[in-house]
């Protein structure tokens, strides 16, 4: 049994959703996406209502994925989402000029990184971040696609993966990280 898959996702006023054969298109006030439906699911509207349905109980797994799917259209073009990196280390920076990011991450070249289309960043020093050493700068990551963002952050993080031991390197605001001891340390 899918638990996530039985649940009815509300569709907010100013979205329409409309029903395809092989995909589902979420139009909002943030902009349209498109979302595929696996083979075996099916889609229908009652209302202000969006119920997934399966046709077999072999296919709970993708009936789940599905419904999900849609409810991340259906958030992305109402509210949006949003991630945040972090720059940890001396002399490291993050520019956002227009529709790229320049990164400084300690190699002896400028790492420019093309952001796709659909996705904005913003570059800010928070002043709360007094927990890390050597912090830097704050990128705020916003879009409406949720797994486009994701990749998105993937690729920044694997720029400079933070060290084990002072952390730098560009790392996401909420995970946090474990540092170890150094050869003093116990």
């Amino acid at each position: 049994m899918s638990r996530i898959g039985k649940k009815a996702i509300t569709v907010p006023s100013g979205v329409t959703v409309t029903i395809g054969e092989r995909e589902l298109e979420v139009k909002g006030k943030k902009g349209t996406l498109r979302t595929p439906v696996p083979e075996g699911i099916t889609f229908r509207q009652e209302g202000d209502q969006l119920i997934a349905e399966r046709s077999s109980d072999q296919l709970a797994a993708s009936h789940g994925l599905a419904r999900a799917l849609a409810n991340n259209a259906i958030v992305g073009v109402t509210e949006g989402f949003s991630r945040q990196m972090d720059v940890v280390g001396v002399g490291y920076k993050a520019d956002v000029q227009s529709k790229r990011i320049v990164f400084s991450l300690g190699y002896s070249h400028p790492i420019e990184f093309p952001l796709p289309e659909g996705i904005e960043a913003k570059a800010e020093r928070m002043g709360t971040k007094s927990s890390i050493q050597q912090y830097q700068t704050t990128l705020t990551l916003t879009g409406i696609d949720k797994q486009k963002l994701g990749q998105v952050a993937a690729e920044m993080h694997k720029l400079r993966k933070p060290d084990a031991y002072k952390g730098k390197g560009v790392r996401y605001a909420d995970v946090p990280i474990k540092l170890k001891p150094g050869k003093t340390g116990k």
